[in-house]
């Protein structure tokens, strides 16, 4: 018979980075709120969207290990210019 899809079972490891990569995503969505301006805000997310889109069928864990650390990375980026720019 067929064998089932890759995406059919996750393993534990793929599970959790998976919600891992899912609350990396909210986080960057409710920093995003903060930016000021509606043009800057409405492309940072169409942004944001378009990297995690691209990236959703990686399965190298050592590449989606990579890309949350970069994410958080750029999250911290974010909100540091934020925080400049609210005082």
């Amino acid at each position: 018979g067929r064998r089932p899809g890759p995406h059919s079972l996750l393993s534990p490891c793929q599970f959790l980075r998976r919600q891992q990569v899912l609350q990396l995503y909210r986080k960057i969505l409710r920093a995003l709120r903060d930016v000021p301006a509606e043009a800057d805000r409405r492309y940072l997310k169409d942004w944001a969207r378009e990297e995690f889109r691209r990236n959703k069928d990686a399965t190298e864990e050592d590449a989606i290990r990579m890309m949350i650390t970069q994410g958080n990375m750029q999250l911290q980026e974010l909100q540091r210019t934020l925080k400049l720019a609210k005082s």
